[in-house]
């Protein structure tokens, strides 16, 4: 059988081939990173596609999918598996690329295999971050908008970007299924794809094999049996350790996402937590250097590294700039991760505490993002017609009862700009807002699309009505279609 296929494929003398490879300075469980990663790619890979037969990306059916998948133990364990494979993914990509570094395996003539590696680490990151939100639930909705709400502060296209992102001026359904797209479809068939290239690369480069200062040529190993007995056991270690989190420390499922909450407190993943202190850090005018100028400048030295390095060899001591500089980053990062995670738990400490998981795993489902505001007893016509525009396109932004999103979104309920000038008003929604905007004593980065290319004229003087005359205390007079049509004109 062996022969017959190997006539027509030529499959058996490629796997000869390549179990056959040299290994410089023999085999090693230093080696093991790079096969381990592949490892825990394969196994995301296979749960996720398990898991997508169960999950439903929609604002009113996502986090009732998660939670029936938490309701069934099998189902609940395969999540739990893809969800500690994905932090046990970034955390050997970052080891892999730190041996990388340590040895100096970057060097000629291995740096595109080096730039290979380095969009690999970008691309596992986008999967983890685009995972995040599509549980649905209160971390995973304010967690991300946190971060969708970072791309605002790029100057010229930050809202395009943001937009692009979140698919529309609003969280709801069809951010779901950009992210939904990008974690299942896009952002794995370019890990492939990146997998591929770096392992024709490593093919056609050999093995770096030790990072030495030695004349004398090194032994060698092979790959097979004994490099190949090693990566085996590697991966099984890392299997044995993902089954271990997932049984004993399951993910935690929080309440259906509620825009309307002002207290809930988001808690990143821990590999973002790091520039969430930067964030925290660096904010008010400056946040662009936090969120951009820093972050960009690391990613950029990354790439550049190659040619950074100008060494003649690859032994430790002659590259000491680098591992010095390697030190000091790694301790800023660290130091980063520590100090953004205890504020974050002094905020939680100081926030009303969270149900417990019985509890949202017995809730009956509902839809929180769909919530409106309870109509006044004394509420127009024309302004019940603006409520249903305000709960379709404005709510998830300002909340359902006009409270506003902390530090993002002002509050539109108890709003003096609101019941001012109804000009100012119908300007707003026609045309947007950017920059900064104060309210109350209380600053709001969040910027306002505008939504003159999509409601009509009728629409906005409901809307604007609503919001004068509907939200909190407000009392002020309607807005007439004449008005919105000057305006516009």
């Amino acid at each position: 059988m062996l022969n017959w296929i190997e006539r027509r494929t030529g499959f058996v003398s490629m796997t000869k081939d390549f179990l056959t490879e040299d290994i410089p300075g023999g085999a090693s469980y230093w080696y093991v990173f790079g096969s381990a990663t592949i490892f825990a790619m394969i196994l995301q890979i296979a749960t996720g596609i398990f898991l997508t037969f169960y999950y439903a990306p929609s604002a009113n059916t996502a986090w009732e999918s998660t939670r029936s998948i938490y309701l069934n133990p099998f189902q609940h364990l395969v999540l739990s598996i893809h969800y500690w494979g994905a932090s046990a993914m970034i955390a050997l990509v970052f080891l892999h690329l730190l041996q990388v570094v340590i040895w100096g395996a970057y060097k000629s003539p291995r740096e595109i295999q080096w730039i290979v590696g380095v969009f690999l680490l970008l691309v596992t990151l986008v999967l983890g971050l685009t995972g995040y939100l599509l549980p649905w639930d209160m971390d995973a909705y304010f967690a991300s908008q946190v971060s969708i709400n970072l791309t605002l502060t790029a100057p010229v296209i930050g809202q395009f970007i943001q937009q692009f992102v979140q698919d529309g001026t609003t969280m709801g359904t069809l951010t779901i299924n950009r992210f939904f797209g990008l974690h299942v479809w896009l952002m794995p068939a370019v890990l492939v794809m990146l997998v591929g290239a770096h392992l024709a690369i490593f093919r056609w480069n050999g093995p770096a094999g030790p990072a030495v200062d030695d004349p004398r040529p090194l032994k060698k190993g092979r790959f097979w049996p004994d490099q190949m007995f090693m990566d085996a056991v590697a991966s099984l270690i890392v299997f044995a350790i993902i089954m271990a989190l997932a049984i004993w420390a399951p993910p935690y499922l929080d309440m259906k996402a509620n825009p309307a909450n002002s207290t809930f407190v988001p808690y990143p993943a821990w590999y973002f937590l790091d520039l969430f202190g930067l964030l925290q850090l660096i904010s008010g005018k400056f946040e662009i250097v936090g969120s951009l100028v820093i972050p960009g400048i690391a990613t950029l030295i990354l790439f550049l590294l190659p040619w950074i390095d100008r060494s003649t060899t690859r032994a430790l001591g002659s590259r000491k700039p680098i591992l010095w500089t390697l030190a000091v980053s790694l301790a800023i990062i660290w130091g980063l991760s520590i100090w953004s995670q205890i504020g974050i738990m002094q905020k939680q400490a100081a926030a009303p505490p969270s149900a417990p998981e019985a509890q949202v795993l017995a809730a009956a489902s509902t839809t929180a993002s769909a919530a409106t505001a309870p109509a006044p007893a004394a509420l127009s016509p024309q302004a019940k017609a603006g409520q249903a525009v305000f709960a379709q396109d404005c709510s998830s932004c300002h909340g359902p009862q006009g409270q506003g999103t902390p530090g993002v979104f002002p509050p539109l309920a108890n709003n003096p700009f609101v019941t001012g000038n109804p000009q100012a008003v119908i300007s707003v929604l026609l045309d947007g807002k950017q920059g900064l905007t104060t309210v109350n004593g209380q600053s709001y980065k969040g910027q306002m699309p505008p939504w003159k290319a999509t409601l009509s004229n009728k629409q906005i003087a409901d809307v604007a009505t609503f919001i004068r005359t509907g939200l909190g205390a407000n009392k002020a007079s309607a807005v007439t279609l004449p008005e919105v049509a000057a305006l516009k004109k």
